[in-house]
């Protein structure tokens, strides 16, 4: 699942495709095109807005000689690009990636609700906890009776009904591909249908959705109660966004699994349980109690990661925020996992005080955070591309191009910004948010970040504000 990726091959979108090392900005906006088909149906093919990013090759370094945006001018573009008619405040803050020095500041240090926003400091702790390499198993034990098969979670939420899909994030592993290899091993032992098939999913721990989390955001479909395994992270299938969730995932899982143990010629007493798998036994023959039968293995961490970035997906972050716990021996529910993050982050140098997070994924309205303080955090990543956090970067959606992006910095007044700005965005009922950096027109890295607030007449209508803040950003 995923959006359609456009590109300009320009100069500069090179700039944005490129996590840090990437070549000197120009001062010209690149030509990129509104999405409005009356134009596009008279241009000529040449002209034509292209469907895949391009590749890149011969990237330079930014230059530290790049001279930094004229602060008078750069304030006075920014109050004014700031300016909304309706209810609500934005704040913002500014820096010098290379320096850390401060370019401009609205109630820079004043806490708001990040909405989304808040994923990058999940993003962070996971990939410094776990290791962006790491995978996650879904596995199948050999029960304590010779006719059951347990369905061992293991922390991937973006498993497919399908085969195992070994050039995709989503769907890396296939419930299909476990099925067969069950059926292969269960054939090898000896072992004949129907089995009962069982779930152990106690990889996590208490409630499955977050008491924050207003109602009718779960209602909706923004998030679903949190399992450690789910089909498409906890949707119906690949390609539905919105709309109905599995209210449980695992359950989900386990009704996939035996569809697909059926096809693979294993047959099933259509029952489904929930019990912790058999301890394995030292030396016991296959299909013995606890031995493993299949297993299949999740993308990596940092493409899991990447993706819950780019789509700002809140089922995978809150996910990967439990896996953190699981990985600090913390309690893996709501509370641990929110403590374990926290516990990362303030490790990483961020300090915590004056942050509120009461989830992973940014949609309670009660986190609180200010938006110097997710520059710092974006400035310790792109201090270091190369290290464990820095992997989170090239997940953060490009203007007009990719993830939640790419619908965005289209219309006129926000082209300076197309392919330029790299960020992640945010949005509940009255905040919308972005976070991110952008090579200005000489080449400076600015890392940034602004939050919308009591935006009454909704955050959705308010994203031109923070788009064209970025795009002043741009051409400074």
């Amino acid at each position: 699942m995923g959006r359609t990726s456009k590109v300009v091959t320009s100069g500069l979108l090179i700039c944005a495709l490129a996590a840090v090392s990437v070549p000197v900005g120009m001062a010209l906006a690149p030509a990129f095109l509104p999405k409005d088909p009356a134009v596009v149906a008279v241009l000529p093919a040449a002209q034509e807005p292209p469907t895949a990013l391009a590749e890149i090759s011969d990237v330079a370094p930014l230059l530290d000689t790049a001279p930094l945006p004229d602060a008078a001018k750069l304030s006075v573009d920014l109050q004014k690009a700031l300016m909304f008619d309706g209810a609500g405040t934005f704040s913002m803050y500014v820096a010098d990636a290379l320096t850390g020095q401060e370019l401009f500041s609205q109630a820079g240090e004043s806490p708001r609700i990040p909405a989304s926003n808040l994923k990058l400091l999940t993003a962070g702790a996971v990939l410094k906890t776990l290791g962006p390499d790491a995978r996650f198993s879904t596995r199948t034990i050999a029960g304590a009776d010779a006719h059951e098969i347990v369905l061992l979670a293991g922390g991937d939420s973006m498993l497919s009904a399908g085969g195992s899909a070994q050039d995709l994030a989503m769907g890396h592993a296939g419930l299909a591909t476990l099925a067969r290899n069950t059926a292969a091993a269960l054939a090898a032992a000896g072992a004949t249908g129907p089995v009962t098939i069982s779930i152990d999913d106690t990889l996590f721990t208490g409630s499955p959705l977050n008491p924050t989390w207003a109602a009718e955001d779960v209602d909706a479909g923004e998030i679903a109660p949190i399992y450690p395994m789910a089909l498409y992270s906890g949707r119906t299938s690949p390609g539905v966004l919105s709309g109905p969730r599995p209210q449980d995932s695992a359950v989900a899982v386990a009704e996939a699994f035996a569809g697909a143990l059926e096809d693979a010629g294993v047959a099933t007493t259509g029952t489904i349980t929930r019990g912790a798998a058999p301890a394995a036994a030292q030396g016991a023959a296959v299909g013995s109690p606890g031995t493993v039968l299949a297993s299949v293995e999740s993308a990596t961490v940092a493409e899991q990661t990447r993706y819950m970035l780019e789509e700002s997906d809140n089922y995978t972050a809150e996910v990967l925020g439990r896996m953190v716990a699981v990985k600090l021996g913390r309690d893996a529910s709501n509370a641990g996992a929110v403590a374990a993050v926290r516990e990362v982050v303030g490790g990483l140098g961020l300090a915590m005080g004056t942050i509120t997070t009461t989830d992973n994924c940014g949609l309670s309205a009660s986190n609180l955070i200010s938006p110097r303080q997710l520059v710092e955090l974006l400035s310790l990543m792109l201090a270091d591309p190369a290290a464990d956090i820095g992997q989170a970067l090239p997940g953060l959606p490009i203007g007009g191009l990719t993830g939640s992006l790419d619908d965005r910095f289209v219309q006129k007044l926000e082209l300076r910004g197309a392919g330029l700005v790299r960020a992640k965005t945010g949005s509940l009922n009255q905040v919308t948010s972005l976070s991110g950096y952008v090579i200005n027109s000489q080449g400076r890295l600015l890392v940034f970040s602004v939050l919308g607030n009591g935006l009454t007449g909704g955050g959705a209508a308010a994203r031109p504000v923070v788009d064209t803040a970025a795009s002043v950003l741009a051409r400074s």
